[in-house]
């Protein structure tokens, strides 16, 4: 039986990855014991426990960028904090005795990683974003492998760091979805027409919510009929259906309208669409390859190295995707941009070929690959 450690927090971005290369190895090796490592109360702790993972916790903080008195002073507390977690690191690993250690970003990975690598463990990284985090710039020279979600990333990552490109893993609904276009859309209700998807992630996203709202508008006014399904987020919930409302729009009675808080169907809405308009986060862009969708991508500003605007430009160099960066975002650019993509299926069937020539295939057996290879150098099975 093998014991491998797990880590990476703060965000469902870290989380999420972690828990699916778990899935990935326990569908495997139905035996290995796993120990889910995170910062005390929080997002991971939460989600780890609720999947049924032991979990220990390590308190790390983050370290302000800016020179402020606030920041000073939260850097100061950080820098005692990473001393501590060096220390409940080494305890950790030497309690739980782990054959692997597996890092998928966030503070917290730092510190039980690096550790695990000085103790003599083999270490595993797995960066999501065609931008390395700072996480996997500062350990990848130290790791035994570093896996990579897209290969733009390797053209950061220092000279001589061993790495593959795996892809991202996800859920399974995204590798093998049965339902086709065509279906999709009438098991949502709607009809053959063309169907626009636009989301901002659970809590949504304002700059999109706002291209969307005054998107419905417009799209009563287009040539051609349009299906629309919005998901305006946790931040929307007040402000989102009124302003339709207002604006005289009936999207309870429409039977072209889907608007919801959340989608909780989101690989059966993704392939009913023909044009996606979202963020570029790092599963989202491996959803979007993996269906083969067309997008349009709106980058977060509000994110570390900009990482949202590199994973976009992974879909906009194929042709894939329209990338347009908030500050030339405009709601005539994208009204101009949805009528000619509407009146041009050729045009968005391209744009759905060139999207899905990104896509890694087998990311769950090329995961499983380098962990196999790192447990014992020759194959289990």
């Amino acid at each position: 039986m093998y014991k491998i450690l797990i880590s990476g927090g703060g965000t469902t971005g870290h989380i999420h990855p972690a828990l699916a290369i778990a899935e990935i190895i326990k569908k495997r090796l139905p035996d290995t014991e796993f120990l889910y490592v995170g910062t005390p109360d929080s997002l991971e702790e939460r989600i780890a426990k609720r999947e049924g993972y032991n979990f220990e916790a390590v308190t790390v903080t983050g370290f302000g960028r800016k020179l402020t008195p606030q920041n000073i002073r939260r850097n100061a507390k950080s820098a005692v904090n990473l001393i501590k977690a060096d220390k409940r690191s080494r305890e950790i690993i030497a309690d739980f005795a782990p054959d692997l250690a597996i890092g998928t970003g966030g503070y917290v990975c730092g510190p039980i990683i690096r550790a695990a690598a000085k103790m003599g463990i083999p270490t595993i990284l797995h960066e999501q974003n065609a931008f390395p985090g700072m996480t996997v710039k500062l350990l990848s020279a130290n790791v035994d492998e570093v896996m990579l979600a897209f290969p733009d990333a390797a053209e950061r990552l220092s000279r001589g760091v061993k790495y593959t490109v795996t892809g991202l893993p996800t859920r399974a609904a995204y590798y093998h979805n049965p339902h086709k276009r065509l279906d999709a859309k009438h098991k949502l209700g709607f009809d053959d027409s063309i169907t626009i998807l636009s989301f901002g992630g659970s809590l949504g996203a304002r700059t999109i919510n706002d291209i969307a709202e005054k998107l419905i508008q417009f799209e009563e006014t287009m040539p051609v009929k349009v299906n629309h399904i919005h998901a305006y987020g946790k931040n929307g919930a007040e402000t989102f259906t009124k302003n339709l409302t207002d604006a005289g729009i009936d999207y309870n009675g429409s039977s072209r309208l889907m608007i919801r808080e959340y989608i909780d169907n989101m690989n059966v809405c993704m392939a009913a669409a023909d044009i996606v308009i979202c963020r570029s986060g790092a599963s989202t862009i491996f959803e979007l390859q993996a269906l083969g969708r067309a997008s349009i991508l709106i980058p977060s500003p509000n994110v570390t190295e900009n990482h949202q605007y590199f994973n976009a430009c992974v879909l906009g160099k194929t042709g894939g995707g329209v990338v347009l960066e908030e500050k030339d975002l405009s709601h005539d650019n994208i009204h101009k941009i949805v009528s000619e993509l509407a009146a041009d299926t050729e045009k968005i069937r391209q744009m759905e070929k060139d999207t899905r020539s990104g896509f890694e295939p087998g990311t769950p057996e090329k995961i499983f690959k380098c962990v196999e290879f790192l447990l014992n150098g020759r194959n289990i099975a």
